[in-house]
């Protein structure tokens, strides 16, 4: 069974090479500034005790004061698994950094978040629509959707 690395300890390990990066922490999740995400899920996969190369799924949560980005990982090599995550602030344009130059498998699930939720991945290389097409009015998972929507 794999094992789910606890907050703590990876707060620890990751405040040694990246010691602004990290918010808070829970039993087993991790927050991190956003802005920070590409060199924390870079150092987590190429740190040999950590070596996550693997990422189960991204997803995205709606809190409407911020939007809630959540990566799950695991390590095949060490059997254990972490859940990372980041707070988005802001509804105009909310952004964070794209992973897809870590983990390819990224790619369709940062289009999905960006088409449903409106959550833009910068240097995403082809960010548009997945599920949409293009000219849909917003983005249908938001909570304020129905407000933004003209018909």
């Amino acid at each position: 069974m794999t094992k789910a690395l606890r907050g703590d300890d990876l707060a620890t390990r990751l405040r040694e090479r990246h010691p602004d990066a990290v918010v808070e922490w829970g039993e087993s999740d991790l927050w991190v500034k956003p802005e920070s995400i590409l060199d924390v899920v870079k150092f987590l996969k190429e740190e040999p005790e950590l070596d996550f190369n693997y990422l189960n799924a991204i997803s995205a949560i709606d809190f409407v004061e911020c939007f809630e980005v959540v990566y799950h990982l695991t390590s095949h090599e060490h059997n254990h698994s972490a859940v990372v995550k980041a707070r988005v602030y802001g509804r105009e344009d909310p952004a964070i950094p794209s992973v897809v130059s870590v983990w390819q498998g990224a790619d369709y699930q940062e289009r999905e978040i960006w088409d449903l939720m409106g959550v833009r991945f910068l240097d995403h290389p082809n960010l548009k629509r997945l599920m949409l097409w293009e000219s849909f009015p917003g983005h249908p998972l938001r909570r304020d959707f129905e407000d933004t929507v003209q018909y």
